[in-house]
């Protein structure tokens, strides 16, 4: 909430920018205070451009952190693995990693993952699934050929 009222820096959608661009990703970057229908509103817009959307913040435990209620909402589908990863990564530097309620999933053909707020949870959260994201997304783009070779 502090981010999108202008009293707090968006630390953590910096430092995700900085290492998605420096792993060759392009990123474009918007904000929305932690209220479902505007998380929903924002990710279905961006679906429709995007195959990759990270989110940061609102995966904790208060009753202002809504995030993975409102992808919830609008994926086809979790991927459970991710978040198990994200976790097991956070634990490594703090045992609060594990209430972390991050959580990845599929929108149409678009991977969305939600990650901490924290610049320290975000960054190590992106760290433990960014070798994952390019198979995930040539799956998700339904590009079949490195699996029929792996055959």
């Amino acid at each position: 909430d502090g981010v999108s009222t202008g009293t707090r820096e968006d630390l953590s959608g910096a430092r995700l920018a900085v290492r998605l661009e420096a792993a060759g990703y392009a990123v474009a970057r918007g904000l929305v205070p932690d209220d479902a229908t505007a998380i929903v509103g924002a990710v279905r817009e961006a679906t429709a451009t995007r195959d990759l959307i990270v989110l940061t913040g609102g995966t904790g435990l208060t009753p202002r952190d809504v995030t993975p209620q409102a992808l919830r909402s609008l994926l086809d589908y979790e991927i459970p693995g991710f978040g198990e990863v994200m976790r097991a990564e956070g634990r490594r530097t703090t045992p609060f990693a594990s209430l972390s309620r991050s959580v990845a999933g599929v929108a149409g053909r678009t991977l969305v993952l939600a990650l901490p707020g924290s610049p320290g949870g975000a960054a190590d959260s992106l760290e433990a699934v960014l070798d994952l994201l390019p198979h995930a997304l040539e799956t998700l783009a339904d590009d079949s050929s490195r699996h029929a070779a792996a055959r």
